[in-house]
């Protein structure tokens, strides 16, 4: 059964991605509809984080914000459906990249550059970048969390791929950046670091609108051990598919910088960026899911059940 919904899936996104652009803008917009109005998808979560990430915002002006949002997402569906074999020429006219020489800049003086990147529409877009910057001593990659399903897994990783940037599951992220380097070869990577870290991987933890927030800060890690040169990913949206990804940098070399800072400035730029264009941020996650009281209730029970083990060996002595 799983294999027949595949390929009718299949099927139907192939019907779809021959269609034009602006005729799957004209879906999206039927979309919105139903999206929003009647499956209510984590409207819930939506306008929770909304409310809490804006406080000074009243009512209305959080409802404004959260409908742009579902908007841009019923067209990111879209634009992700016409993505898989866009043409050059297409995929250049709909994503702008500024600031590649600082990359260029950064690799010519021997150095791997980290690009922090946010939730930002259309994240999957920057996969095209290869096509605006290719060298034989860097490899252009980007990471990513596999899928459940490994055919649609197989799918998507094939459509970021297109163009050459090479999709690095984040599993295996330190090993192939270390291959790079066996290869003598500078990475140029991006990493969507605003993710929710783990249980298991918090250390570190700072103010993201206005609640206590434990971040991710594995992107800093690699950085600091590769001695990379750090940029952030400046998303914005000059009008309907179009999009403008401005590269920043702010490290000439994370090692240099003090534990934490790295993503303590990642998070900074990143703020700023979703205050200027809050519709484009992907606000469906349980972003603050994680709070101090929860992590300090499981640090507690983890003691606990350290003690209670070495006791039973002391006994079993």
């Amino acid at each position: 059964m799983k294999t027949v919904m595949y390929y009718l899936a299949v099927a139907i996104l192939f019907v779809l991605n021959k269609l034009p652009m602006s005729f799957l803008h004209f879906l999206s917009t039927l979309l919105y509809y139903p999206i929003y109005y009647i499956v209510r998808y984590r409207r819930k979560v939506v306008r929770d984080n909304l409310v809490k990430s804006f406080p000074e915002k009243s009512l209305d002006e959080v409802k404004r914000i959260e409908k742009k949002f579902y908007s841009s997402l019923c067209d990111y569906f879209m634009e992700m459906i016409k993505y898989y074999g866009m043409s050059e020429e297409k995929i250049k006219k709909y994503m702008k990249i500024e600031g590649l020489e600082h990359f260029q800049a950064a690799v010519d003086r021997g150095q791997p550059c980290a690009l922090y990147m946010g939730h930002f529409f259309n994240w999957e877009y920057v996969t095209s970048i290869t096509l605006h910057f290719k060298r034989d001593d860097a490899t252009v990659g980007a990471i990513y969390h596999p899928l459940e399903n490994e055919r649609f897994d197989a799918l998507v990783k094939k459509m970021r791929e297109q163009y050459g940037t090479e999709s690095i599951s984040m599993a295996n992220t330190l090993r192939r950046i270390m291959e790079i380097g066996k290869e003598k070869k500078k990475y140029v990577i991006g990493f969507i670091a605003d993710q929710v870290p783990t249980w298991e991987s918090i250390n570190h933890w700072l103010d993201f609108f206005h609640r206590d927030t434990p971040v991710f800060t594995g992107t800093e890690k690699i950085a600091r051990r590769t001695h990379a040169a750090l940029f952030y990913a400046h998303f914005e949206r000059v009008k309907r598919g179009h999009y403008v990804m401005r590269i920043i940098p702010f490290a000439d070399d994370a090692a240099l910088l003090p534990e934490f800072e790295a993503t303590n400035i990642y998070y900074r730029m990143l703020s700023d960026n979703i205050r200027e264009t809050p519709e484009l941020w992907l606000w469906t996650h349980k972003r603050w899911k994680r709070t101090r009281e929860g992590y300090a209730r499981r640090e507690a029970k983890r003691v606990e059940d350290r003690k209670r083990l070495v006791e039973n060996a002391k006994k079993n002595v």
